[in-house]
Protein backbone atom coordinates (compact mmCIF):
# COMPACT_ATOMS: atom_id res chain seq x y z
CA UNK A 1 0.00 0.00 0.00
CA UNK A 2 1.15 3.26 -0.88
CA UNK A 3 0.95 6.22 1.75
CA UNK A 4 1.84 9.92 1.53
CA UNK A 5 2.23 12.34 4.56
CA UNK A 6 0.24 15.35 4.92
CA UNK A 7 1.24 18.01 7.46
CA UNK A 8 -1.28 21.36 6.85
CA UNK A 9 0.33 24.19 8.05
CA UNK A 10 -1.95 27.04 5.90
CA UNK A 11 -3.29 29.04 8.81
CA UNK A 12 -2.50 32.44 10.16
CA UNK A 13 -2.22 31.39 13.76
CA UNK A 14 -3.92 34.76 14.89
CA UNK A 15 -4.09 33.70 18.41
CA UNK A 16 -0.18 33.40 18.16
CA UNK A 17 0.34 37.25 17.14
CA UNK A 18 3.04 35.94 14.49
CA UNK A 19 4.20 32.84 12.19
CA UNK A 20 3.50 30.23 14.70
CA UNK A 21 4.94 28.00 11.79
CA UNK A 22 8.46 29.45 12.26
CA UNK A 23 8.17 29.70 16.23
CA UNK A 24 11.17 27.69 17.88
CA UNK A 25 9.96 24.75 19.92
CA UNK A 26 13.41 22.63 21.24
CA UNK A 27 15.74 23.84 19.32
CA UNK A 28 14.23 24.20 15.41
CA UNK A 29 10.79 25.45 13.89
CA UNK A 30 7.45 24.28 15.28
CA UNK A 31 6.57 23.06 11.81
CA UNK A 32 9.58 20.49 11.40
CA UNK A 33 8.46 18.47 14.25
CA UNK A 34 5.48 17.83 11.94
CA UNK A 35 7.69 17.58 9.01
CA UNK A 36 9.75 14.87 10.89
CA UNK A 37 6.62 13.03 12.10
CA UNK A 38 5.74 12.08 8.39
CA UNK A 39 9.41 11.67 7.03
CA UNK A 40 8.84 8.05 6.77
CA UNK A 41 6.24 8.07 4.05
CA UNK A 42 6.28 8.55 0.64
CA UNK A 43 5.26 10.87 -0.92
CA UNK A 44 4.99 13.64 0.97
CA UNK A 45 3.85 17.49 1.28
CA UNK A 46 3.08 20.38 2.99
CA UNK A 47 0.83 22.60 2.73
CA UNK A 48 1.28 26.47 3.39
CA UNK A 49 -0.82 29.50 3.05
CA UNK A 50 0.02 32.71 4.97
CA UNK A 51 3.59 33.77 5.27
CA UNK A 52 4.40 30.92 2.60
CA UNK A 53 7.67 32.44 1.47
CA UNK A 54 8.87 33.35 5.34
CA UNK A 55 7.92 29.94 6.08
CA UNK A 56 10.18 28.20 3.25
CA UNK A 57 12.91 30.54 4.04
CA UNK A 58 13.38 29.43 7.75
CA UNK A 59 12.04 25.93 7.53
CA UNK A 60 14.09 22.81 6.77
CA UNK A 61 10.80 20.49 4.73
CA UNK A 62 12.98 17.25 4.87
CA UNK A 63 11.92 16.71 1.42
CA UNK A 64 8.35 17.30 1.45
CA UNK A 65 7.25 19.20 -1.48
CA UNK A 66 5.65 22.81 -0.88
CA UNK A 67 2.26 23.06 -1.83
CA UNK A 68 0.76 27.10 -1.38
CA UNK A 69 -2.99 27.01 -1.12
CA UNK A 70 -4.09 30.27 -2.51
CA UNK A 71 -7.72 29.82 -1.23
CA UNK A 72 -5.85 29.27 3.09
CA UNK A 73 -8.66 31.58 4.50
CA UNK A 74 -11.47 29.08 3.00
CA UNK A 75 -10.21 26.87 6.16
CA UNK A 76 -8.55 23.40 6.68
CA UNK A 77 -10.86 22.21 3.49
CA UNK A 78 -9.30 24.26 1.05
CA UNK A 79 -5.60 22.86 2.81
CA UNK A 80 -6.76 19.10 2.86
CA UNK A 81 -8.15 19.74 -1.13
CA UNK A 82 -4.71 20.75 -2.22
CA UNK A 83 -2.47 18.38 -0.42
CA UNK A 84 -4.07 15.46 -1.51
CA UNK A 85 -4.26 16.70 -4.98
CA UNK A 86 -0.44 17.33 -4.57
CA UNK A 87 -0.03 13.97 -3.35
CA UNK A 88 -1.48 12.29 -6.63
CA UNK A 89 -2.23 8.59 -6.89
CA UNK A 90 -1.58 7.35 -3.30
CA UNK A 91 -3.75 4.17 -1.45
CA UNK A 92 -4.54 6.63 1.59
CA UNK A 93 -2.75 9.91 3.13
CA UNK A 94 -1.52 10.68 6.79
CA UNK A 95 -2.19 13.83 7.73
CA UNK A 96 -1.16 15.60 10.44
CA UNK A 97 -1.38 19.28 12.19
CA UNK A 98 1.64 21.60 11.40
CA UNK A 99 0.70 23.23 15.26
CA UNK A 100 1.18 19.77 17.50
CA UNK A 101 4.69 19.17 17.56
CA UNK A 102 4.92 16.23 20.21
CA UNK A 103 3.01 13.57 17.66
CA UNK A 104 5.91 12.06 16.42
CA UNK A 105 6.90 9.38 14.07
CA UNK A 106 5.55 6.63 16.99
CA UNK A 107 2.04 8.31 16.46
CA UNK A 108 2.23 8.59 12.43
CA UNK A 109 3.69 4.45 12.71
CA UNK A 110 1.07 2.99 14.88
CA UNK A 111 -1.95 4.74 12.47
CA UNK A 112 -0.32 3.10 10.01
CA UNK A 113 0.53 -0.44 11.47
CA UNK A 114 -3.47 -0.60 12.55
CA UNK A 115 -4.42 -0.17 8.88
CA UNK A 116 -5.99 -3.05 7.10
CA UNK A 117 -7.23 -1.45 3.70
CA UNK A 118 -10.82 -2.51 5.12
CA UNK A 119 -11.79 0.31 6.77
CA UNK A 120 -11.73 4.07 5.35
CA UNK A 121 -9.53 5.95 7.76
CA UNK A 122 -7.44 5.28 10.94
CA UNK A 123 -7.61 7.53 13.78
CA UNK A 124 -5.70 8.65 16.80
CA UNK A 125 -7.55 8.92 19.90
CA UNK A 126 -6.17 10.18 23.54
CA UNK A 127 -8.27 9.38 26.39
CA UNK A 128 -11.02 8.49 24.41
CA UNK A 129 -11.14 11.30 22.41
CA UNK A 130 -10.51 11.70 18.44
CA UNK A 131 -7.20 13.41 17.18
CA UNK A 132 -4.06 13.18 14.28
CA UNK A 133 -2.90 11.78 13.02
CA UNK A 134 -5.59 10.59 10.54
CA UNK A 135 -5.07 8.09 8.11
CA UNK A 136 -7.73 8.21 5.07
CA UNK A 137 -7.70 5.67 2.64
CA UNK A 138 -8.56 5.84 -1.36
CA UNK A 139 -12.16 6.15 -1.29
CA UNK A 140 -12.49 8.79 1.37
CA UNK A 141 -9.88 10.81 -0.24
CA UNK A 142 -11.82 10.92 -3.40
CA UNK A 143 -14.49 12.65 -1.67
CA UNK A 144 -12.34 15.77 -1.11
CA UNK A 145 -14.10 17.86 -3.40
CA UNK A 146 -17.16 17.62 -1.10
CA UNK A 147 -14.77 19.20 2.01
CA UNK A 148 -16.00 22.47 2.92
CA UNK A 149 -15.15 25.39 5.20
CA UNK A 150 -12.77 24.54 8.55
CA UNK A 151 -14.04 21.02 9.34
CA UNK A 152 -11.69 18.98 7.10
CA UNK A 153 -13.03 15.28 6.78
CA UNK A 154 -14.78 15.14 10.19
CA UNK A 155 -18.18 14.96 8.78
CA UNK A 156 -17.12 12.03 6.61
CA UNK A 157 -15.52 10.53 9.45
CA UNK A 158 -18.92 10.69 11.29
CA UNK A 159 -20.38 7.92 8.50
CA UNK A 160 -16.99 6.32 7.95
CA UNK A 161 -15.76 3.34 8.64
CA UNK A 162 -13.03 4.08 11.40
CA UNK A 163 -10.75 2.25 13.19
CA UNK A 164 -9.34 3.96 16.31
CA UNK A 165 -6.12 3.71 17.45
CA UNK A 166 -5.43 4.74 21.51
CA UNK A 167 -2.37 6.47 21.54
CA UNK A 168 -2.23 7.93 25.19
CA UNK A 169 0.61 8.18 26.60
CA UNK A 170 2.56 7.33 23.68
CA UNK A 171 2.18 10.50 22.03
CA UNK A 172 0.89 14.06 22.77
CA UNK A 173 -1.57 15.60 20.90
CA UNK A 174 -1.27 19.54 22.65
CA UNK A 175 -1.18 21.83 19.62
CA UNK A 176 0.28 25.18 19.83
CA UNK A 177 -2.49 28.13 19.18
CA UNK A 178 -0.47 30.83 21.32
CA UNK A 179 2.71 31.26 22.95
CA UNK A 180 1.73 30.38 26.33
CA UNK A 181 1.37 27.14 24.72
CA UNK A 182 4.72 26.97 23.15
CA UNK A 183 6.39 28.01 26.53
CA UNK A 184 4.43 25.03 28.30
CA UNK A 185 6.03 22.59 25.64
Amino acid sequence: MRIGGLVLAAGEGRRFGATKQIAEVRGRPLLEHALAAVAGLSPRAVVLGHAAEAILAKVDLQGAEPVVCEGWREGQAASLRAGIAALGDVDAIVVVLGDQPLIGAVAVDAVVEAATGDEDAVRATYAGRPGHPVLLGRALLDRAGELEGDTGFRDLLERARVTEVDLTGRADPADVDTRDQLRAL
